[in-house]
């Protein structure tokens, strides 16, 4: 990261979101907020470390990352659905539980 011109104490911080967001979206917890944030950091990783166009890999992974980003969206639009944590807590309000 510091090779990029990123702090490295930022590492750590990385390290929670991805690990902490992808969790939350595998258990559909907070689905539209942890995949609207994971989107953002996709993007943000794109343009710090892949933007050199001109190289083929670089390239490739600049890409790969809006692509990964443009499914956190998808996912941010529509939500995880009946059978996740936020399905069942919708159920729940819908019921007239707490």
């Amino acid at each position: 990261m510091e090779a990029m011109g990123v702090p490295g104490g930022l590492l750590p911080l990385v390290i929670f979101a991805e690990i902490v967001g992808g969790l939350a979206l595998a258990a559909g917890l907070f689905t539209r907020w942890a995949a609207l944030g994971l989107a953002v950091f996709s993007v943000a990783s794109a343009f710090l470390f892949h933007f050199q166009l001109a190289d083929q890999m670089q390239f490739i992974n600049f890409f790969k990352n809006i692509a990964i980003a443009g499914g956190f969206l998808v996912l941010a639009a529509h939500g995880a659905g009946k059978f996740s944590v936020d399905g069942l807590i919708a159920a729940r309000r819908a019921k007239g539980g707490a």
